[in-house]
């Protein structure tokens, strides 16, 4: 209990909380006359349903837990991508880590990387209810809960290994690191690279104040709330160097984070004035030819993209024996994560070394005991206290070594280490873990919010070009006649 007190996650919250009151106090000088009084708060929740927000955290916490619990059971049949992204870019990331690095950098952006994340979810959302933006106040909520949803078929079915598992000499500098490597190894498989929600979730919010001054015929730089804007902005093209320089994302993942949080946002500048009647009732002019229209077009994208996700089910399904996992350099050191199980269940593990003539070797280690071997300064784990925490197993070239856990109710890693001194000599390895646990149905299942979300965007952004109308433009259609 002590540890999850002093886990990272609890302590930015905390710090976050101690600073509510005065970061909407500072970002509130040049506007004194929106602050909402402390003693009308409550009243303001009652009557806005600002309760229904807080709903919408815990609802979206808990699809992010079952999402990231369906990650490895069908990560067999859904594979990887990895390869084809490295092939785009290389090692561009690798450049910019190796240009930059240095410890203080470092220790400020692992900061940032979590602690401005969580600020701009969570602060976003009282700040504009604080002075009395109702609108907004749903709309950023909105952003963190069907931003990530939008992101599930990506994660589920389109995974992509962090850079630090697959460039050579690339450092896990904010997952290797002892104070955090327990939290994210519990929250982040580690191949959810494709897109970057730490640049989809604050552009939704940069696109959702656009959006809304437009509308309103609002100038950016005159909007009362600009001051606040801009430290979204600043922070948001921090979060694109950060993720880059830390060993996460890769080039790639920027312009597809700014696609998904650019698709939510203009999901939820659409429907917002609809959730709250702003036109009359929710299903106000709707008629059977519309539902018609819409089941058609919406109906169309989604089966689209399902289409698309079986087809590379199959492909992986097609080319396991060909597949690769992670590369390694000589002396590199990264880890598999293996998620909890239920009392009774295993997992299977085989691990192949693809290399020619250089051994491979791997220890499996309880999550938090391996922080350890965890070097805060350097970014790698020293393999030397691996071996001394745990048994060392060695994969001989072209072999297949196989291992089965059946601890239940902990995280574990599988550490994986390329003992060679030249750092050219990579070896590629294939990690497959059976969990005898049927989820491919779910991960369906739960990817079909994303791909209707997709398909009304299109459809409405189609509607409104053919009637001339902007894009910023949120009327329901059954008003534009009447205009």
């Amino acid at each position: 209990m002590g540890f999850a007190i002093m886990s990272p996650y609890w302590v930015m919250m905390g710090i976050i909380l101690i600073l509510t009151p005065l970061i909407c106090w500072i970002f509130t000088l040049n506007h004194k006359e929106s602050r909402t009084p402390f003693e009308r708060f409550a009243k303001e929740i009652h009557e806005k349903r600002y309760y229904l927000h807080a709903i919408g955290y815990i609802v979206i916490i808990k699809w992010k837990s079952i999402t990231d619990n369906l990650n490895e059971p069908i990560k067999n049949s859904t594979g990887n991508y990895t390869e084809w992204i490295y092939q785009i870019e290389g090692n561009a990331t690798l450049w910019i880590q190796q240009t930059f690095e240095s410890l203080w950098l470092t220790d400020f952006l692992n900061f940032h990387y979590l602690f401005i994340y969580l600020f701009l979810i969570y602060i976003t959302t009282v700040y504009f209810a604080y002075v009395g933006e109702r609108d907004l106040t749903d709309k950023v909520t909105l952003n963190y809960l069907l931003i990530y949803a939008l992101a599930v078929p990506y994660y589920l079915f389109f995974n992509v290994e962090v850079t630090s598992s697959w460039i050579p000499g690339m450092k896990a500098l904010l997952y290797h690191n002892d104070w955090y490597s327990v939290f994210y190894a519990s929250h982040d498989p580690l191949d959810n690279a494709v897109p970057s929600l730490h640049v989809a979730i604050p552009f939704g919010i940069i696109l959702l104040n656009y959006l809304h001054c437009k509308e309103k015929g609002i100038a950016m730089r005159e909007w009362k709330h600009w001051r606040y804007h801009l430290f979204i902005v600043i922070n948001t093209i921090l979060f694109i160097f950060t993720i880059a320089y830390l060993g996460i994302h890769w080039l790639v993942d920027i312009p597809l984070g700014l696609l998904v949080g650019g698709i939510g946002a203009l999901f939820i500048h659409h429907l917002q004035p609809r959730m709250r009647n702003d036109h009359g009732s929710m299903f106000k002019g709707v008629t059977k030819k519309k539902v018609i229209n819409h089941t058609f077009w919406e109906g169309a994208a989604t089966l689209l993209m399902l289409s698309l996700v079986i087809s590379s089910v199959s492909y992986q399904e097609n080319n396991i024996d060909e597949r690769v996992s992670m590369r390694l350099g000589g002396g590199d050191t990264t880890f598999e994560i293996l998620t909890p199980l239920e009392y009774g269940e295993n997992i299977t593990t085989s691990i192949t070394n693809y290399h020619e003539s250089l051994d491979l070797k791997f220890a499996i280690l309880w999550n938090d005991a391996a922080t350890e071997a965890m070097d805060s300064d350097s970014g790698i784990i020293d393999w030397g206290v691996v071996t001394n925490l745990s048994t060392e197993y060695t994969v001989k070239p072209g072999e297949t070594v196989t291992s089965v856990t059946t601890e239940a109710k902990i995280w574990n890693l599988i550490i994986i280490h390329n003992p060679a001194e030249n750092s050219e000599e990579v070896i590629e390895v294939r990690i497959l873990n059976e969990y005898n646990v049927e989820a491919m149905n779910l991960a369906m299942l739960l990817s079909l919010p994303s791909m209707w979300m997709t398909g009304f965007v299109i459809h409405r952004i189609k509607r409104l070009k053919q009637a001339g109308r902007p894009l910023h433009d949120s009327t329901p259609s059954h008003l534009w006649e009447e205009e």
